[in-house]
């Protein structure tokens, strides 16, 4: 199905924005899945931040795991099999992932199913999880300390002027994106995956929405950046839209 609608909009809770990659519009749907009782799942950091791994989620603490990018690859384990016996029990469920990873949920399912809905991200491709361990240790090492916690999207200098955030037991360390190495390898595109430039969800996406931000907003809507960050939201079924269009009635979600 061709796209039915764009969007340009964010969250209007400046908390959950200033801590989201874009506009928060993840968030608010996720809020939308825990009010009737539903499972979200996305991808979260690892405990030793050395990798990334899908889980689900049931309420706003969790969903603090989920929140904002990880550029690398995630693994899937069995989360396809716990996505379809919650669709089975009846449980309304948000799965968030790449392009990639959405087609192959539903190839995996074989059938439609009326409570699952699908938000693919604007994908740029995802480096090796190999490189990104290789990172952390160089980063840990420069730190003299485990590396807890890392933020790929910290706005501490502005949306556009992001840079990654990591977090030890004795330090913080903020690098701009312009000189953090594993940023400039990625932003360069020098360490995707090969199978990124042959990926057929480019022009086969099977999701209800697309995410991502949205760059160039200053030439369209230019009042709608305030360098909080501003999604961009392609509307692709009509089960997207509904659930779209019921975020932008609770007027927790500003948009145009």
């Amino acid at each position: 199905m061709e796209p039915v609608k764009a969007y340009a909009c964010y969250l209007r809770d400046d908390n959950k924005r200033m801590n989201s990659s874009s506009g928060a519009v993840f968030s608010a749907l996720s809020s939308y899945i825990f009010s009737v009782n539903g499972v979200v799942y996305g991808v979260a950091m690892a405990d030793d931040c050395c990798s990334a791994v899908f889980i689900s989620v049931t309420d706003e603490e969790g969903l603090k795991k989920l929140r904002g990018s990880k550029y690398l690859q995630a693994k899937i384990g069995d989360t396809y099999k716990n996505v379809k016996k919650d669709l089975l029990d009846g449980k309304t469920v948000l799965f968030t992932g790449t392009g990639c990873q959405i087609n192959g949920l539903k190839n995996f399912l074989q059938k439609d199913y009326k409570n699952l809905i699908c938000v693919d991200i604007i994908c740029h491709g995802v480096p090796s999880p190999a490189l990104w361990k290789e990172y952390v240790g160089y980063m840990e090492n420069k730190m003299q300390g485990k590396m807890e916690k890392v933020n790929f999207r910290c706005k501490d200098q502005g949306w556009e002027n992001f840079g990654m955030k990591e977090y030890g037991s004795s330090k913080e360390v903020y690098i701009s994106k312009s000189k953090d190495p594993y940023m400039q390898m990625f932003l360069s595109d020098f360490c995707l995956r090969p199978s990124c430039y042959e990926c057929k969800a480019k022009t086969l996406r099977l999701s209800d929405l697309t995410i991502g931000d949205f760059w160039g907003i200053d030439t369209i809507a230019p009042e709608m950046n305030d360098s909080k960050g501003t999604s961009l939201v392609i509307v692709r079924t009509n089960q997207g839209e509904k659930i779209f269009n019921r975020l932008i009635s609770k007027s927790s979600v500003k948009g145009m």
